[in-house]
This record gives C-alpha cells, structure tokens and sequence, in this order.
C-alpha cells in the first residue's frame, strides 16, 4: 500500500479552525487516493507555493526544490511523504457539505456604449472608500448621484444585463472589446472590489418568489427564466444588492488562469474557493463529490486558493471548471453533496 511509504502519524489528532474540525486520517480512508492523476496536481501545488503560509514554507521549499515527479506513483509517494490528511467536518461532527462551481466567463465587448452595447462594467469609484456600504445594485442603476460618482469609470460595455451579473458571480472574465478604431483585444477583467452590500442569490430570489422549484435554480434556468420574463429581468438583479468592481488586465498568456483570493492564477480542475476562517488558503484538499452532468465520481487532490461570497462553513467548496466550452455549463449545474479531506505538513 502507498500508505506505507509514510507511517501514519495521529499527533495532533484534532485541529479546530473557525467553525471547523480536521480530524486525523489515513491516506487509505481518501476515496479514488489511487485513482487520481496527482501528478497533474503538481503545477497548482507550485501556484500555491508562490505565496505559501506560514505552515507551508517549508514543504514549498521542498517541492520547489526537487525536479517535478516524473510519474504518478512519484507524485503520489511525494505526497504521501510530506503531508497528513485530516477529515473536515463541522464542530458538531458532520462531514458532508456542498460543493459548488464557478468558471471564468468569456462575453463581447464594446470600449463605447452604442447599439445592443449599452451595459456598464466599473473600475472602483474615486469614492468607494469613503462611503461604506456604498450604492446599492439597484441605486447605481437609478440614483442620479450614484451615477455621477461613476461617471468615466466605465472599463467596457456588455450587450446583456445577465452577463454583467455573471462576471460580477465569477469574479473575472475574459472579453473580446472591440476598440473605438475597430481592432478586436482580448482582456481580462479581474475583481477589484465591492460596495459593501450583501450578497443575495438571484437563484434564491426566484425559488422563494415561486418562480423555480426548490434545488433547480441552476444558471441555465435563470437564464431560462430571464428570457421568457423579460420585464421582470431589472426586479431579478436588483434582487442581489451587491455590486463588483473591475480592473482591466492584459492577457499575455490565454492559458493561465485569474488569480484567486491567495493571489495566485487558478488552475482548471485544481483549484477551489473555501471559507478561509475553516480552510486556509493554499491548503491541499481531497474532495469527493460527483460531477454535475454525469453523476460520475469526482474525486482529486484540489487547492484552496480562492473564496466568495456565498462560500461560508466549514465543509463547503466551490470547484474552478475553468474557461473552455464547457466550463460555464458544468459550473452552472454543479450543486453537489461534499465530503472533504484537508492536509497538514507533517512534522520533521
């Protein structure tokens, strides 16, 4: 057994973070442990080691070290040598939560509003600082100081109010602005900020107003919803006060991801948004769950490098599917039962 290349070490057997309880494991306890290509876990390991805490420093410093293992079994050993796993679960003991998923969306842009293009994406306002909360979704879209203390600060415009919402969910996105002169660039917009408000699902909004059925507000349903109710779409996102502000950034290289909350670019089927008072960031996961549109197993080491607003408790994830094609369907779909595993540095 892998297991037996590192004795299993119990000591500290309990380790309490916020609401959380990491109990001590064994490697064999992590289900699929044997099935997962760890190997290509090895990149978003080193992505989490560029900015490390504490605990970490000194197995970073290791795996930055040595060359990249040249095989699985390699991969997996290097683990099973450096690291314990711990089973997450609340303080009253239970170990299943939920996993979400997110993605990085790609839209058209315009750089001036005209036509279809007419929906604003914001750099921070001058006054974001001083106002606290500031404006909410609802007074930006209506209130005519609101609007003149973001006048200029418009980064791009949008053809549809839905995709603005969507990055603002997101957090990031890749566009296609078409500039003033007619050449095309393709950017990011990285968040920037907030104003201070709650965040309230729109997916929510509509099952408590009768809307959708309980369990079935998946993003392809709210746009469902959207399009066959055109004059409710305003009273939908005014539902979610929350509104998120945007830096511009080039895309030198379409293949790295945006950067999480630990500040480092997010890897597509590696890396995960946690509550970070129960899951610190750059922590090695285990999760088990099943895919959204399959129900097959999805069971992988993961890294906590991200977080968001409605990513709260202890057994909780949201799942980075990435940018390509499918991501947007399968992060809209996914609301999945968690179990989860953390991992400690072991000792010297």
């Amino acid at each position: 057994m892998v297991a037996a290349c590192a004795p299993f070490r119990p000591a500290p057997d309990t380790v309490t973070r916020g609401e959380s309880r990491w109990v001590a494991a064994r490697w064999d306890d992590l289900p699929g442990w044997h099935d997962d290509a760890v190997h290509d876990a090895w990149p978003a390991l080193l992505r989490s080691c560029e900015r490390p805490a504490p605990e970490w420093t000194r197995v970073c410093s290791t795996a930055r070290s040595v060359a990249p293992p040249r095989s699985e079994a390699q991969a997996r050993a290097w683990f099973v040598q450096h690291l314990q796993p711990y089973r997450l679960e609340s303080k009253q003991g239970g170990a299943q939560g939920l996993i979400t998923g997110y993605y990085e969306p790609s839209f058209e842009a315009r750089r001036t509003p005209g036509g279809a293009y007419r929906v604003p994406l914001y750099a921070v306002p001058p006054d974001l600082a001083t106002r606290k909360p500031y404006w909410t979704r609802q007074q930006i879209d209506t209130l005519p100081a609101a609007q003149t203390a973001l006048r200029g600060r418009a980064i791009v415009y949008l053809a549809e109010p839905l995709e603005a919402l969507a990055l603002q969910i997101q957090g990031s996105g890749r566009l296609r602005v078409t500039e003033p002169d007619g050449r095309v660039r393709v950017v990011r917009l990285a968040y920037a900020g907030h104003n201070d408000q709650p965040y309230r699902s729109v997916g929510r909004w509509l099952i408590d107003h009768g809307e959708l059925p309980p369990g079935q507000a998946s993003w392809p349903a709210i746009r469902d919803w959207t399009r066959r109710n055109p004059a409710r779409l305003q009273e939908l996102l005014w539902a979610n006060p929350r509104y998120v502000f945007f830096r511009e950034e080039a895309l030198a290289d379409p293949s790295i991801g945006p950067r999480g909350a630990q500040g480092v670019p997010l890897t597509p089927g590696r890396s995960i948004a946690v509550d970070p008072r129960n899951v610190p960031y750059g922590t090695a996961a285990w999760i088990d769950t099943t895919q959204p549109l399959s129900d097959a197993p999805l069971r992988r080491l993961v890294f906590a490098q991200d977080t968001g607003s409605a990513i709260v408790g202890p057994v909780r994830a949201d799942y980075f599917w990435g940018w390509e094609r499918d991501a947007a369907e399968q992060a809209g779909r996914m609301k999945q039962p968690l179990r989860m595993w953390v991992f400690r540095p072991r000792a010297k």
